[in-house]
């Protein structure tokens, strides 16, 4: 009796990028791959979220920055929350900041691949998504293991109102009014701000509080 070999179904994709020509490489790639079928593509994440709705992917290719309309993240906490049968999402960008990856890794996406990955590990990845496998690119992996290990400095709620006021741009003196305290306090405080954040400029400790949202 002759065993029936039933064939396996590929992962069905759908692409998301704001870029044609980064699609239609992604596309030609995908092609390549017996077991990847591409089911669609999108150039922003409201187009994403309706044919998601409507093909019903088994993974979206998903990249960050999209130009007008929402975001990559926008679009992976709406396609990871919707009902039924919902497609896992795999990040695929050139973004590799701690707070991209944070934010990415909350809204629910499965894996988060940079460009730069060689085409192997795309497939491979994309087959981990599909199966809900987290697949992580090795300096992405390295970034959350090292701030695993590196808990976020601890501020004091005077130490987070500076830091909020500096945000906005304002200066010493103008800190000192909004917060009824002295100019020389201020800096006091900024010292203690630099030291905890590893920076020694104000626009440093913004963008680090940023990116590990410490900021309200």
């Amino acid at each position: 009796m002759t065993e029936t070999t039933v064939p396996v179904r590929p992962v069905r994709i759908l692409l998301c990028d704001d870029h044609a020509v980064v699609r239609a490489g992604l596309l030609a790639l995908l092609d390549s791959a017996p077991d990847i079928e591409v089911v669609g593509e999108a150039g922003t994440g409201e187009e994403a979220l309706a044919l998601a709705a409507k093909l019903l992917p088994d993974v979206v290719l998903m990249d960050l920055q999209l130009g007008p309309g929402i975001d990559g993240v926008t679009a992976t906490q709406r396609l990871t929350a919707a009902p039924g049968g919902r497609p896992h999402v795999l990040v695929l960008t050139t973004y590799d900041t701690d707070a991209d990856i944070t934010r990415a890794i909350e809204a629910g996406a499965t894996g988060y691949l940079l460009k730069a990955e060689r085409p192997e590990e795309l497939f491979a990845a994309i087959h981990a998504a599909a199966d809900g496998r987290t697949t992580l690119s090795a300096p992405v992996a390295g970034r959350v293991m090292a701030n695993l290990r590196s808990p976020r400095p601890t501020l004091t709620a005077r130490e987070r109102d500076i830091l909020a006021q500096l945000a906005q741009g304002l200066g010493n003196r103008e800190i000192a009014k909004a917060l009824f305290i002295s100019e020389a306090t201020v800096k006091t405080h900024l010292g203690r701000i630099y030291d905890k954040l590893g920076v020694d400029t104000r626009a440093g400790a913004v963008a680090v509080a940023k990116e590990q949202r410490l900021l309200s």
